[in-house]
Order: C-alpha cells, then sequence, then structure tokens
C-alpha cells in the first residue's frame, strides 16, 4: 500500500495546530508560593522514594503519559525528543545507541528498577535501545552527570533508570494492543512496515501477593529504499534492505508481595531477536554446459537470546532503618548462522552456526538507611558485586572464543550521608571504594546540595566521579594481515570521568497556569581516554592506547508551562566539546560548540477524551577534526568537518473510548521525512579519521495507528 505522505501530513499538521490554540487564554496573574498538590516520586539516587523538589539531584521524569502518546516502539523512539541526548541508528547492525553529552554509550548505564542491564559483552552500558520493551513501564528516570558512588563503573555522564509497573488496580487486569506502522511509504500486511501485537495480563490473589504475565512482537519488515529484497538474483549492488529486518519476541513475568513492612518483587523476562542479512553481492553460478544459471549470496541470520532474573526485597525493620537488596542473574547470547543462499531454488548450502557473543552476569546491591532516627540526619551504607563472563569473537578477530574470555569481578563498598541543615539547605556526601579483578581499585567520591528559596526557587549543584572500563574491542581486537595490523590493549587502563552541574529552577503559579524554569551548567572532563592510534610507523601499526581527554561544558534552559488542558515545552542547550589528542603535534583542541532546541505541545480536549501532541527537536551544525595528511616530519595534521543539521518531528492523536477501555492512537514519526544528513569534509584517512560522507539517520516519514483494549474486573 502506498501513501501520499505530502498530503496527510499537510492535513495532520493544520489539524493539530488548530486544535492547539482554538482555546481561550487567562492572563490574570496571582503570584503564589504555594506547592503543587501532586509531585512526582522518584527512586533513582534517592535513599527512599520521594517527590522531586526533596531531591538533591535533578531528575527528569517520563511518565507513562508521554510514553502512550507517542506510541513509542522502545526506548529510541522515546528519547529521541530529549535534550543533550542523540540517538545514533546503524541500519547495517540494526542497533541504536545514544550519545550522551556528546560520549556514547560505554559512558552511560541503563537499568531496570536500579539494577543494570545485560548487553552483549558488558552489564549497563552499550545497550541496543531498540531491544527495550515499553509496555510494563510505569516511567523513565534520567539522572544527569558522574553517578559513580551510587552505580560504579562506566556510569561517567549519567543513568537512565527504567521503573516498571508493580501494582495492579483491578483483581483481573487484560491489555492487549495492535499497532500497525507503516516504513515511510512502505506497508503491507506482513511483507512490509512494522507490525506489533502484545498482551498483558495481571492479577491481583489478595490484598498482598499480586503477579503479570506479558508478552509482546514487534515484526520490523526493513526498509527497501529503492533495493529490491532478498529475493533479488541481479548482480548489481540492489539486492537486499537498506534497514535490516527483524523480529523481536518479549516474555515478561513477575510476582509482587506487598505488606506493610516488607516488599518483594521478582521479574522474569525472556527476549528474542532474528535480524536477517541479504548480501548485495550475487554470484552467477553459470553452467555452461547447460547454459542455466543459479544465483547465490552469502546470507546471515543473527539471533539474539537474553535471559533475566531480577529480585528485590526491601523493607523496615523494628528500630526504624530502611534495608533494599537486589539479586540479578543475566544471560544474552548472540548466534550466526550464515549461509550460501540459491536465490531461484530457495535452497541452503554450507551451512555454518557460531556463538560469536557471550555474557554471563550475577549482580547483586544492597543498601541500608534511616540508621540515626534523626529527621535532619541520614547516611546509608550499601556493598555491590558483579561477576561478568563472556567474550566477543567479532571484535577479538582471528583469535578465538576460548582464548579470550573476559572475567571481571567487581567488589565494592559505599557511603552516602544526607544532612538537612535547615529546611531548606541539604547536603549529601558520599564515597564509593571499588576493587576490579582486572583494574586497579578505584575510590570514587561525590558531593550534592540543594537549597529551597522563597518563591519557589531551587538551587541544586553535584560534582562527582566515576570511570569507563575498557571495551572488549579495546582489549582483544586482532586484525593482522599483509595490508593491516590492528590490535587491542590488554595493559589499557580505565578512563577517569569527572562532572560538576548546576541547577536553578523556579516553579510559578499563576491563575490557572504552573510553570517551571529550569537553568543548567555541566562540565564534563575525562581523562586517559582511550583511541586507536599509531603505535609503530614502519611497518604502521595501530594499538589502542590511553591517550586523549575529553571535555565538555555546556548551557540549557528548560521551560514548561501548564494551563488547563494544555502543556507546552521549550528547551534549548549549547554543548562545547574539546577532545584533547595529546599524542598529536599538530592538534586543534579547541572547543567546539553544538545547539540543540526541542518543543512539544499537548491539548486535552475533555468533551471527546482527546489528547494532541506535536513533538520537535532540532540538532544543529556539529563539528569535528580530521587527520588529513601529514607534515614535514611526518606528524598527522588536521582539519576541521562539518555534521549537517537536521530536525526531528512526531505528532499524535490519542481517543479513548469506552470509559476508557478502548484507546485509539494515530500518528506520524519523522514527519520531516529525513533519511540522512551530509558530513562535509570527512573524507579522509588516519587514526582520527572517518570515511562517511553521509550519516544514515532514519527510513523517512512514518504513519502509525494503534490500537488498545483495557479489560479489567
Amino acid at each position: 500500500m502506498i501513501l501520499n505522505k505530502n498530503y496527510l501530513t499537510v492535513y495532520f499538521s493544520f489539524f493539530l495546530v488548530a486544535s492547539l490554540f482554538a482555546q481561550q487564554k487567562n492572563t490574570a496573574i496571582v503570584d503564589s508560593t504555594r506547592v503543587t498538590d501532586l509531585e512526582e516520586v522518584i527512586i533513582t539516587g534517592q535513599y527512599n522514594p520521594q517527590s522531586i523538589k526533596k531531591s538533591v539531584h535533578n531528575v527528569i521524569v517520563i511518565d507513562r503519559k508521554k510514553i502512550d502518546q507517542q506510541a513509542a516502539n522502545n526506548l529510541a523512539d522515546l528519547l529521541n525528543f530529549n535534550l543533550n541526548l542523540n540517538i545514533i541508528p546503524s541500519a547495517s547492525t540494526g542497533r541504536s545507541t545514544i550519545s550522551f553529552f556528546g560520549l556514547d554509550a560505554q559512558y552511560f548505564n541503563i537499568l531496570v528498577d536500579n539494577i543494570p542491564l545485560v548487553s552483549d559483552n558488558g552489564l549497563g552500558n552499550n545497550i541496543d535501545l531498540t531491544q527495550i520493551n515499553l509496555d510494563d513501564i510505569e516511567r523513565i528516570e534520567i539522572v544527569e552527570g558522574a553517578m559513580g558512588v551510587d552505580y560504579g563503573a562506566n556510569a561517567v555522564s549519567g543513568v537512565i533508570n527504567i521503573i516498571t509497573k508493580k501494582n495492579i488496580d483491578h483483581d483481573w487486569q487484560i491489555q492487549t494492543f495492535v499497532q500497525e506502522e507503516t516504513v515511510s511509504d512502505e506497508y503491507a500486511w506482513f511483507d512490509e512496515g512494522r507490525h506489533i501485537q502484545a498482551i498483558n495480563i495481571g492479577h491481583n490473589f489478595n490484598e498482598k501477593w499480586a503477579a503479570k504475565i506479558g508478552f509482546n512482537r514487534n515484526q520490523f519488515a526493513g526498509f527497501f529504499n529503492e533495493r529490491q529484497g532478498e529475493d533479488y538474483y541481479l548482480n548489481d549492488g540492489l539486492r537486499g534492505y537498506d534497514w535490516l529486518p527483524k523480529t523481536q519476541l518479549t516474555t515478561k513475568a513477575n510476582l509482587n508481595y506487598n505488606a506493610d513492612n516488607f516488599k518483594l518483587f521478582y521479574k522474569f523476562e525472556y527476549f528474542n531477536e532474528e535480524l536477517n542479512f541479504y548480501d548485495a553481492a550475487v554470484r552467477p553460478n553459470i553452467d555452461v554446459a547447460n547454459q542455466t544459471s543459479n544465483p547465490s549470496a552469502t546470507d546471515r541470520v543473527y539471533t539474539t537470546n537474553r535471559f533475566v532474573n531480577n529480585l528485590n526485597l526491601s523493607g523496615r525493620l523494628n528500630s526504624g532503618a530502611n534495608y533494599n537488596a537486589s539479586l540479578s542473574y543475566q544471560t544474552q547470547k548472540r548466534d550466526l548462522n550464515e549461509y550460501n543462499y540459491y536465490i531461484v531454488t530457495k535452497e541452503k548450502s554450507d551451512e555454518t552456526d557460531e556463538e560469536y557473543q557471550s555474557s554471563d552476569v550475577f549482580f547483586s546491591k544492597g543498601t541500608i538507611n534511616n540508621l540515626s532516627n534523626s529527621d535532619n540526619f541520614n547516611y546509608q551504607l550499601g556493598y555491590e558485586t558483579r561477576f561478568i563472563t563472556g567474550f566477543d569473537t567479532q571484535a577479538s578477530g582471528n583469535i578465538t572464543q576460548q582464548d579470550k574470555k573476559l572475567k571481571q569481578n567487581n567488589f565494592a563498598v559505599f557511603s552516602s550521608s544526607e544532612l538537612e541543615l535547615t529546611n531548606k539547605l541539604s547536603l549529601r556526601p558520599g564515597l564509593r571504594y571499588e576493587y576490579n579483578s582486572k583494574f586497579k581499585s578505584k575510590l570514587l567520591g561525590s558531593f550534592s546540595a540543594r537549597y529551597l528559596f522563597n518563591k519557589g526557587y531551587e538551587l541544586r549543584a553535584s560534582i562527582g566521579s566515576s570511570y569507563r572500563t575498557p571495551n572488549f574491542e579495546e582489549l582483544y581486537y586482532y586484525f593482522v594481515d599483509s595490508n593491516h595490523d590492528v590490535r587491542g590493549n590488554e595493559n589499557l587502563n580505565p578512563e577517569a570521568g569527572f562532572s560538576a552541574f548546576l541547577n536553578f529552577k523556579k516553579r510559578s503559579w499563576f491563575n490557572n497556569t504552573s510553570m517551571v524554569n529550569n537553568l543548567k551548567l555541566s562540565y564534563i572532563n575525562l581523562e586517559d581516554k582511550i583511541e586507536l592510534a599509531i603505535v609503530n610507523p614502519t611497518p604502521l601499526q595501530y594499538q589502542y592506547i590511553n591517550i586523549d581527554a575529553y571535555r565538555l561544558i555546556g548551557f540549557t534552559s528548560e521551560n514548561v508551562i501548564k494551563q488547563n488542558n494544555w502543556t507546552f515545552n521549550l528547551g534549548a542547550t549549547v554543548q562545547g566539546i574539546s577532545r584533547v589528542m595529546n599524542d598529536e603535534v599538530n592538534a586543534e583542541n579547541d572547543f567546539l560548540y553544538a545547539f540543540q532546541l526541542n518543543t512539544s505541545a499537548s491539548y486535552l480536549i475533555e468533551k471527546w477524551d482527546t489528547a494532541l501532541t506535536v513533538l520537535f527537536k532540532h540538532n544543529g551544525k556539529q563539528q569535528n577534526y580530521i587527520a588529513e595528511g601529514s607534515d614535514a616530519n611526518g606528524n598527522s595534521t588536521f582539519k576541521k568537518y562539518n555534521t549537517n543539521a537536521y530536525s526531528w518531528m512526531d505528532a499524535s492523536v490519542k481517543k479513548s473510548f469506552l470509559n476508557n477501555k478502548l484507546q485509539a492512537t494515530a500518528g506520524v514519526r519523522n514527519l520531516l521525512d529525513v533519511t540522512s544528513v551530509d558530513i562535509n569534509g570527512a573524507s579522509t584517512t588516519g587514526a582520527h579519521s572517518a570515511s562517511n560522507s553521509s550519516l544514515l539517520l532514519g527510513y523517512g516519514r512514518s504513519y502509525y495507528l494503534k490500537l488498545l483494549y483495557n479489560l479489567n474486573f
């Protein structure tokens, strides 16, 4: 089915804009210092669940309402419009990761209920966002800045904590939905587009015990983009897909026990993904004697299997102290099935199977606080252990998985205290000692403060340290032949990170109107940054070494205004990034600046039970330096290259029927039809270089319809 996207875009946009502004504005202003009646409760980085206003950290919350309005398929869809975050998709691998404050996905942690999530060769970092299903998510909390004291390694730029739903509002709660989505203008039942089906069932056995089970199937049929798919047999480079097709299956179950002074929550999850690669190079296989041909290509199927077992225990002792303990066993394996595929006869030959990536993780964390029985002073004691085993034969090249199996054991103890010196001023210092079986032990520190002024003004400041451990590729990469010599380095040191953040917030109230204005200053410093560098000019040899540094300074303004049934958000950020290449004589280490702007608007039409939402984000031009040659002494010279500016825009309408039993959400993703962005001046070679002339970002404007049914009794 081919859709006329331009006409639909115009009609859809006009409808949304007209609805958003078809209202009367109340301009009467009455100053007030009252506290809002309903405060969002957060848990990330907190001793106990508490309101955002009381937190010493600045926490960004994405609630269930926003998730539903966007009809987001996964975490990548949801986070795409946040400031200081960039989603980095890969059409060739099917993965999407995050750049957070200019640092890639290795520098922050993704948690599920405060437990880091397993990845292909690690824990908590470098997560594929397209693999995180949002069906049972209550909210998402984002804390910016180094969180090493609370969460250990790789929390250099921050943490993202996914909070799952635990309570069931009825004896039986059944929810099912289907979602159909075009991929650009490509759509057909089963064969093109995206097709999602899900069901979730919850039951309260009694006042204390409850359980849930859920299943989700997400089929992405790929994006042709003028390529010709699996059955095309001409050798002209058009076989296959621009974005690879994949199917994801997610099965979840949890058990919840809730008593007065004791809570237990167990969660099981099984995730399966099958990603299909169809090679563009076709072999004709001509039989001259019989004057026939049987064209074939080398195709691959990548299969990921992930098992998650999380157990959380929390409660209150007779002394009044609160305790929280988490245990987790997670495993993720990635298999490769490669074969010679005869395109016309649909037969396979020379089939091989290999398990080339694996991670097995046991994680445990426990804390206890409220030990002082004081309203003005509290402190927390905690421990954390991580036992990680894994291998990645793709990263280690010719070295086999038996030769290079990574094992890391982490043991950490940490403590922090919260001092409420007055009802306005709170301080929180913290320390963490972490032993790592492979790297040197680390002592991490943090200090946070919050001051509540009169008339709704709030000031927060935090400094903290964290570090990033080298990944599998940096440790063990090995690619050596007659033309190449590129190697990892088992003697690498972890990168050391430090951050400082200052937040100034103002809450205001007028007649039927509330406003929140937030100004943020950010600074991140990263030492011993790992880069691939020339270690021997003749013969030419590259190796990962600790040579570079990274500096970021940023200024962000976030503003939210709510009046009656509408909400409007407007934010902007300016980031300056300096990449310090210490081994390069001619390196340019000055700060290069980039600009981001985001805005969103939502309006609720009460009599129709309909919500309208528009989201927009502009990513300004980004700059970097790249090696372009050598000077007379053989030292690399550098030039500046630019990644052009681009913008994203989504829009949706959500309508409820039958007293909220039935919900329909229709919308447009990537309304501005972005597919790729040009990179100017980046075609060169060298240790700090890139060769792409464009960056593939999306698959164009797409439309979706989601139908959800709630049955409660």
